[in-house]
């Protein structure tokens, strides 16, 4: 049986030689759980380039059939298909065959590769484990908002938006080393607003939205900081294959370890914008430290204090294997909130986190991927700052 870690280095080079190469994670769409016409992958349309020569055009069907080699192990004769007649619009990768095993209920969260090898010939890898997906995010350079697309190896991802790129230049030149992620966040979060004229209202009002670009954004400026950082070293070459694998396990280390860090950061920035009183890393039963802790470890020790004022958010990029972790992390709280970047999870998961008295909160243009029967128990963003709002009774 293949290891997990071989899984994603395959999937990572098999980008890397590829004519295009896209990711998305599986939906409950996908897997047919919605109870939609027909299960398959949902190609969005700005993806086309992986799946036809032109784009598909209104009023027409076509398709076209392709060889697919799934986790370097068994191949399907798979079929891309644009619907275009009637009230139809969309792309979609069918025809997998029987017992495949990558559709059902249980796959939803998982993330999927399609890589285009030659014309005709295509590999596909699917994973699972939050390691995983977070190791294969981190080789290829993108966070978990940029999905759901055409993947670009570049180093740095072109934006059009020149002065966030010009204030970026104006930060590199400070540093010889990496700035702590508290400091990267804060400038990421300070280069989009100055590039946007975004100030504390527009937090308010649209914290999902204002989250997402500012994680894309530092994302951009932290790759900008490998290109100038490690570009010298990588010029001087190294002497064998051990030294290149131990400098490259360094750079994904350094991805991996930040982005968690960083949605902390940036999930700070909306809460003080919205003029919420909290606190990070309280030391509870056991010296658990939750990630937030609403108004404050001060509050939660204090036994007088009602504990129905009290509130707890966990963060975490990916959950799907993870989410137990919070469950023991504030005996006071019984109700555990879990904000996530995670673009979709099982119902089955869904049914035992909601037994556990976990919520989720997700941005809100994330609802969608998840199944319909569940979306409106899960919180957007904006509905939790709300609902914090609300206890501490700041209008």
């Amino acid at each position: 049986m293949m290891s997990a870690n071989n899984l994603v280095g395959l999937a990572v080079a098999a980008v890397s030689r590829s004519r295009y190469a896209f990711c998305k994670f599986t939906s409950a769409n996908d897997a047919g759980s919605t109870g939609a016409h027909q299960a398959g992958y949902y190609i969005p349309k700005s993806a086309w380039p992986v799946m036809f020569d032109c784009p598909g055009q209104k009023g027409e069907n076509k398709d076209r059939n392709i060889t697919i080699k799934w986790q370097d192990t068994f191949e399907t004769e798979s079929r891309f298909i644009y619907y275009g007649r009637g009230t139809r619009n969309e792309y979609r990768l069918t025809r997998f065959g029987r017992g495949f095993p990558f559709l059902t209920d249980d796959n939803v969260g998982d993330l999927f590769i399609l890589c285009q090898i030659e014309p005709n010939y295509y590999e596909a890898y699917v994973l699972s484990a939050d390691d995983d997906i977070d190791s294969f995010l981190g080789a290829i350079g993108i966070s978990p908002t940029e999905t759901n697309g055409l993947i670009s190896m570049q180093q740095i991802t072109p934006n059009p938006e020149d002065l966030i790129h010009q204030l970026f230049q104006e930060i590199l030149v400070q540093y010889d080393q990496f700035p702590a992620t508290n400091m990267m966040a804060q400038y990421a979060r300070e280069c989009y607003m100055r590039a946007h004229h975004i100030n504390d209202e527009v937090l308010q009002n649209n914290p999902d939205t204002s989250l997402l670009a500012w994680i894309n954004t530092e994302y951009d400026l932290f790759k900008a900081f490998e290109n100038k950082l490690y570009s010298p070293e990588i010029s001087r070459g190294f002497g064998n294959v051990e030294a290149l694998i131990t400098y490259s396990n360094q750079i994904l280390n350094r991805r991996k370890s930040r982005a968690g860090k960083s949605l902390e950061h940036h999930l700070s920035g909306i809460f003080t914008a919205n003029h919420l009183r909290f606190e990070t890393q309280v030391i509870t039963e056991e010296h658990k430290k939750p990630d937030f802790i609403f108004p404050d470890g001060e509050s939660y020790h204090n036994f007088e204090f009602p504990a129905d004022d009290l509130i707890f958010l966990g963060a975490k990029t990916t959950c799907k294997d993870r989410w137990r972790q919070i469950l023991n992390e504030a005996d006071r709280i019984p109700v555990k909130h879990l904000f996530t970047l995670q673009q979709g999870i099982s119902k089955n998961q869904l049914t035992e986190m909601y037994r556990e008295n976990v919520c989720l909160v997700v941005p809100e243009p994330y609802k969608t991927f998840f199944d319909p029967t569940f979306r409106d128990r899960i919180l957007s963003l904006k509905q939790f700052t709300d609902s914090v709002r609300r206890i501490q009774h700041i209008s």
